[in-house]
């Protein structure tokens, strides 16, 4: 493992990772503990706030471009804005299962996007496999 892959590359992809890699641990939290409390509610905000940022900061890496200077990944970036605001809403509005929904699909968007990165090739590949 070597972070010079990632050091050498532009802020926003290094926001965009540092963003992403701190939701690891946060959405293990999440999931596997209970539910109910101030705890949860904290560590959700802190999540939305985290995964906002790594969804915004996506718009500003173009590596992959497809569409102009887009991806089909840029499209996951849209889904999880959306069913971030989806699923605040929810749970405010008392709508707990709703609420369980957008946030488990977003987690398993953000998971599938984060198993791309470790493709051959790709910047988190070299970082986490060297070369």
């Amino acid at each position: 493992m070597t972070l010079a892959p990632l050091l050498a590359a532009p802020f926003a992809i290094q926001l965009h990772a540092v963003a992403a890699l701190s939701l690891i641990p946060l959405t293990a939290v999440q999931f596997w503990r209970p539910k109910r409390g101030d705890l949860h509610r904290w560590l959700g905000w802190a999540w939305v706030v985290l995964m906002t940022v790594t969804a915004v900061s996506s718009f500003w890496i173009h590596s992959i471009r497809l569409i102009g200077p887009f991806s089909p990944i840029h499209a996951l970036s849209l889904f999880t804005l959306a069913n971030l605001y989806l699923g605040v809403r929810a749970r405010r509005q008392n709508r707990i299962t709703a609420h369980k929904a957008h946030m488990i699909g977003i987690a398993a968007g953000w998971a599938g996007a984060g198993l791309f990165t470790l493709l051959p090739g790709r910047l988190m590949f070299q970082t986490v496999f060297g070369g």
